[in-house]
């Protein structure tokens, strides 16, 4: 029975930070090409964490490119007073790999989509009872 366990494939560890979900979220994708020529694409966010995407475009994009994604919002989602900023997220090109007529490429976000916790002392007041 010593060989039984040789053929179970080991789980992978993660090694992100923050989990990614599998979603595909249509995006803007705007920077540069390699001769320095703004472009800006619609693509496809194929998984999103706090700290960044993997997205698929057509164009080549230098590694280490400067991104801005842009997420289109709906016409609800303009009525509310969700901030523009939170729909421009700024990244970086960590990781380009081709497939199948698209260029895949992990992005970094410059900023984690997460909220910072106050320190306890912050978020500690001393209330002053009315009685």
């Amino acid at each position: 029975m010593q060989g039984a366990g040789l053929n179970r494939k080991r789980p992978e560890i993660e090694r992100r930070k923050w989990p990614r979900l599998p979603l595909a979220i249509p995006v803007f994708v705007r920077s540069r090409e390699e001769k320095g020529k703004e472009f800006l694409e619609f693509a496809t966010a194929l998984n999103v964490s706090a700290g960044g995407a993997l997205v698929a475009v057509r164009r080549l994009l230098p590694l280490a490119a400067q991104v801005l994604l842009e997420i289109p919002s709906a016409p609800v989602a303009a009525t509310t007073a969700l901030p523009k900023a939170s729909r421009t997220l700024r990244a970086r090109a960590l990781r380009i790999n081709h497939a199948e007529g698209y260029y895949l490429v992990a992005m970094k976000f410059s900023h984690p989509l997460v909220n910072q916790a106050l320190p306890r002392s912050a978020s500690r007041r001393k209330v002053d009872s009315p009685l």
